[in-house]
């Protein structure tokens, strides 16, 4: 089963970037689509970005503009770039693989979280 582990959550002030990585166990990435999911204190989780398969990409309108997707599969790594960070941005980070890639075959992963915490 693939694990996943990310890593580069911290502290920083606002406006400022950071660049969350999420390394998998395994070769994924280039059959699995990926997100990244975030959970604020006290509310619910939310999908924050995903990169298909196919390289497609989707945003959510909050981080549009301000957060990349990119990955890197010779690394089996995916990267979050968060630059211009809001304190709306607290929260902890969640790097996911989708149940199933397009073949039908399980992917289907979760990684730890990592903190991230943006001061005013």
């Amino acid at each position: 089963q693939v694990q996943l582990v990310e890593s580069g959550g911290g502290s920083v002030q606002a406006g400022g970037s950071l660049k969350l990585s999420c390394a998998a166990s395994g070769s994924i990435f280039s059959s699995c689509g990926m997100e990244w999911y975030r959970q604020a204190p006290g509310k619910e989780r939310e999908l924050v970005l995903s990169i298909s398969s196919d390289g497609t990409t989707s945003y959510a309108d909050s981080v549009k503009g301000r957060f990349t997707i990119s990955q890197d599969n010779a690394k089996n790594t995916l990267y979050l770039q968060m630059n211009s960070l809001k304190t709306e941005d607290t929260a902890v980070y969640y790097c996911a693989a989708d149940p199933y890639n397009p073949y039908g075959s399980p992917c289907g992963a979760w990684g730890q979280g990592t903190l991230v915490t943006v001061s005013s």
